[in-house]
């Protein structure tokens, strides 16, 4: 194909002002004749690299077809001028252009598919209508999901890497994304799901500071610099709707996987929009769901940070009842889980995240969730101890855990797998000891701590004595050594 980028050989415009009237009056009566007419003179404008008068060309000839309802002679036109020797890029970027604008106006499905077959056809492997193609596809993926064949629609729709599109818009590409994303979720091909998410950028989602009218001060005086006072600040893209659907399919993705921290994070995005701060439910269910899911994380060095940080939030105070809870997780103290399922029980249950009663529309990994909370609860309480005994009996354990014994040992073991605490477990004497065994290195470590410690201190004690010693002989009426010999001296003289 011809690059159109240098200056056509001749202007064929007058020619196309004459023909192509002509050629849409003869369509009414013979319109194969009408097209065989301009075909003619495509060739020539084509032939002169004649960009414009090509285009209008191409554009007339499926318009007629159109007109006239022969809509396979339009599919039969496309497929013809676009193979065309050395037919232009940019006139057949805009034949294609048009004919997405005519798929709205199909008499029937089967018309319409046939049309975006041939659409699809012509732009397969053209990267200068590579943006049509994604949009077509993005059609035809609509309609297998409306006939409820959700596979073949993510299947179509995925096919496509949009993010290697260079002429595509960035919000127009970060919709397609989302779009792949949100198929592969409807038919639980959870792997594709998380890849395809990860083409998107948080930075471009991400919310954009606010300017100070310093900085707005500023940029008003180079517009004015450049004679473009007049002219209004380009306003910035407003992303919200992109921003809450992303991270609405990435807490879906780490629900599914259980990634509770990962949701808590995600939800800690979604709680820095402007949309849902000015919103006070929204609001409040955000902070409810950055609580619970920062509770039912398990306890590592991230999590237990992003607990306290999370608990100094001065908006913890729309929600009272949830941050008494979150608070139970901040301090060094034991909570009985019968005691806590009691107080915090029937206001938890009566939320999305916990419910899972028949007839709700909560997912069905909430009494899951709920079996998370008392194993965080325990854990909490298994740390406790462990941070205030080095060794206890067993039946005291189980007491202030309220477990039994084999539950006790379970989770003891678990903790000591995932090196949160040190337990050791003497069955037969039936005691846990939680007191870490110190190497030779350690405790020689220690002593010599211990003993620069002691130096220290003995050499600050020695300058202490000796600055009150010299504090004394500088004081008014205390005769020194010398002194005293020196009127002895005299008076034996």
């Amino acid at each position: 194909m011809a690059d159109a980028a240098f200056k056509p050989e001749r202007d064929y415009s007058k020619e196309a002002d004459t023909q192509i009237p002509e050629a849409e009056q003869l369509a009414k009566t013979d319109i194969h004749a009408a097209i065989e007419k301009l075909s003619v003179l495509e060739k020539q404008t084509r032939q002169a690299s004649d960009l414009a008068s090509t285009s209008r060309i191409l554009v007339s000839i499926i318009t007629i077809c159109k007109n006239a309802g022969d809509w396979s002679l339009l599919n039969d036109q496309t497929l013809v001028l676009s193979k065309k020797h050395g037919q232009l890029k940019q006139a057949i970027t805009t034949m294609v252009q048009t004919i997405v604008e005519f798929l709205d106006q199909t008499p029937s499905l089967e018309t319409k598919l046939s049309v975006i077959e041939t659409l699809r056809t012509v732009t397969e492997g053209k990267i200068f209508v590579e943006v049509e193609r994604a949009r077509v596809t993005k059609i035809l993926s609509d309609i297998k999901r409306q006939q409820g064949d959700l596979k073949a629609a993510a299947e179509t729709l995925c096919e496509l890497q949009v993010e290697t599109f260079g002429s595509m818009d960035r919000r127009e590409k970060t919709e397609f994304i989302l779009a792949q994303v949100a198929l592969c979720i409807e038919t639980g091909d959870w792997t594709q799901a998380g890849i395809l998410s990860r083409k998107i950028s948080t930075r471009y989602l991400s919310r954009k500071p606010k300017k100070t009218p310093e900085q707005l001060e500023k940029e008003k005086k180079e517009r004015e610099k450049k004679g473009k006072a007049e002219e209004e600040p380009p306003k910035e893209e407003d992303v919200t709707e992109l921003k809450l659907r992303y991270y609405e399919q990435q807490i879906t993705l780490a629900k599914h996987d259980a990634k509770y921290l990962d949701v808590c994070k995600h939800y800690r995005q979604v709680l820095d929009t402007e949309a849902v701060e000015e919103d006070p439910k929204m609001l409040q269910a955000t902070l409810q769901r950055i609580i619970y899911f920062v509770i039912l994380a398990p306890h590592d060095n991230e999590q237990h940070d992003l607990l306290h940080r999370i608990h100094k939030d001065a908006r913890n105070a729309a929600v009272p009842q949830d941050a008494e809870l979150l608070k139970l997780f901040t301090v060094h103290e034991l909570m009985r889980w019968p005691e806590v399922s009691k107080v915090f029980g029937p206001h938890l249950l009566s939320t999305d995240i916990f419910d899972s009663s028949p007839g709700q529309s909560a997912d069905d990994k909430a009494h899951e969730r709920w079996q998370d909370l008392r194993k965080r609860v325990i854990e909490h309480n298994v740390r406790v101890v462990a941070k205030y005994y080095t060794r206890i009996q067993m039946g005291r354990l189980t007491q202030l855990l309220d477990l039994t014994e084999d539950e006790t040992e379970k989770y003891i073991s678990e903790l000591v797998t995932a090196k949160t605490v040190f337990a050791k477990i003497d069955r037969p004497a039936r005691i846990v000891s939680f007191a870490k065994p110190r190497d030779a290195d350690d405790i020689l470590n220690e002593w010599s701590f211990n003993m620069k410690s002691l130096l220290g201190h003995l050499e600050r004690i020695d300058h202490l004595i000796t600055k009150e010693e010299m504090m004394a002989r500088i004081q008014p009426g205390v005769k020194t050594k010398k002194e005293k010999k020196g009127k002895e001296s005299k008076r034996a003289r």
